[in-house]
């Protein structure tokens, strides 16, 4: 046969990131300076305007709206500066990461530990059992093991309500505050702890003197809670489900490390969740189109669509896409309890009691 009409025949797919990193096109690696720009001066006006009502007002019925809203308007500032951590947002290194930076302030993220435990460890072993830390399964086993008070701390953190309460404690305390880390990033962990610490003393410390000049010793408890310790709960809360569903589901699986490979806990093991529009673009910035992030963080936020159609396209059987729903992420926490790694399977807590 002439090679000239011979038909062109597909690429083989494999089992290799690198592969699905070719289906990509370039254009999706192509930050846009006007873009992050806009999303930022969004993402702080949704935020700050919260903040300047909930300073001047006391009506019961605004201040739980008021608080949901700067709660989310965290959120969005956090999605942004996560982009950045990754160097995705835009093409200065140095912007990313003044940017990061600045932009996890009101979560009280220190930017260097997120770098190393997230960017690195999280994206680097999505999954992996003894590695991805990031809503780890408990085996059977482990939970027999359990005493009764850590029975309830999982009972709790694994319940419809308890994602806040596992990302407080294992995301934000233990892999961030708390960690300390040898070696090269050592110091610059310790020096963004101080810095951070320094600037939320400072904050908490201007809301109670306003306070107190408005109201006296009540007002100076009650403003820096009004106004950063409430929001920052409540983003504890959204950014913890986000977390869960992007990992946690009856079709996703973990995998032990002698099956794990970084095409499975890229591709298998995280999601694509249709959401609804305006609060996707007004706080989300796609962050649920995740199969492409974890594919290859560098790709900026208002890309992510399109990366995501040309994975799908080419890998149509193995990217899981969905439209979220509340009676699904219920369905996941009364389903996905335990998990067993050498099966594959999520287990309820009965498991580990036969």
């Amino acid at each position: 046969m002439n090679s000239a009409t011979s038909p062109v025949l597909p690429r083989p797919r494999s089992q290799s990131l690198n592969d699905v990193r070719d289906v990509i096109p370039a254009d999706c690696y192509e930050p846009s300076r006007s873009r992050g720009i806009v999303a930022l001066v969004q993402a702080a006006v949704l935020y700050l305007a919260p903040l300047a009502l909930l300073a001047v007002t006391d009506a019961w019925w605004a201040i739980p709206l008021l608080w949901l809203a700067a709660g989310l308007g965290v959120a969005g500032l956090f999605v942004l500066g996560h982009d950045a951590s990754h160097g995705a947002l835009f093409r200065s290194r140095r912007a990313n990461r003044m940017v990061a930076w600045i932009c996890m302030v009101p979560s009280v993220h220190v930017e260097a530990a997120w770098n190393l435990g997230h960017n690195r460890v999280h994206h680097g072993y999505t999954t992996r059992q003894g590695f991805d830390f990031v809503w780890h399964p408990t085996t059977p086993d482990e939970y027999r093991d359990m005493g009764s008070r850590e029975r309830l701390r999982h009972r709790l953190e694994w319940s419809f309500l308890g994602s806040g309460a596992y990302y407080l404690r294992v995301v934000w305390w233990e892999k961030m505050w708390r960690f300390a880390p040898g070696g090269k990033n050592r110091a610059a962990i310790r020096r963004d702890k101080y810095v951070l610490g320094a600037v939320m003393v400072l904050l908490l410390a201007a809301a109670a003197t306003v306070g107190a000049i408005q109201g006296g010793w009540v007002d100076a408890v009650w403003l820096p809670v009004k106004l950063i310790v409430v929001p920052f709960l409540l983003f504890v809360q959204i950014i913890g489900w986000t977390v869960y569903v992007h990992h946690v589901s009856p079709d996703i699986r973990w995998w032990p490390r002698r099956e794990w490979s970084q095409f499975k806990g890229q591709m298998e093991s995280t999601t694509i969740l249709t959401f609804p529009r305006l609060v996707n673009r007004l706080w989300f910035h796609n962050i649920f189109v995740h199969v492409p992030h974890h594919v290859d963080a560098r790709i900026p936020f208002h890309q992510l669509p399109a990366a995501a159609a040309a994975i799908s396209e080419h890998y149509p059987d193995t990217v899981k896409v969905d439209r979220f729903s509340a009676g699904a992420y219920t369905d996941a926490t009364r389903t996905c309890k335990l998990y067993d790694f050498d099966a594959g399977q999520w287990l309820p807590y009965s498991a580990a009691t036969s």
